[in-house]
């Protein structure tokens, strides 16, 4: 199961990794959910926590039955890789 957690009063999933956090903004617009920019820190980048970032925070949007707008060029890229998450984003 994914370690990413929602953080809804800083608007942003985290995933947790030891003394640091990879992050992905987001806006709440009713039903829809626009990712907004993903963030994984320097010296982690590389080793797939962007992609474990990715698979939680839509999995937990899927969970929820939120729609989804991957304005983040490397979610929209992410979703496009996996078609299980098709039918969660928007136009």
């Amino acid at each position: 199961m994914s370690d990413v957690v929602d953080n809804p009063a800083a608007q942003r999933f985290e995933l947790p990794l030891g003394g640091e956090t990879a992050v992905a903004y987001y806006r709440v617009d009713g039903d829809q959910v626009a990712l907004t920019h993903t963030e994984v820190p320097k010296e982690l980048s590389g080793q797939g926590i962007g992609s474990k970032l990715a698979e939680g925070v839509f999995e937990t949007l899927r969970n929820r039955g939120s729609k989804v707008d991957a304005r983040c060029p490397f979610m929209a890229a992410y979703a496009s890789r996996h078609p299980e998450y098709a039918a969660l984003l928007v136009d």
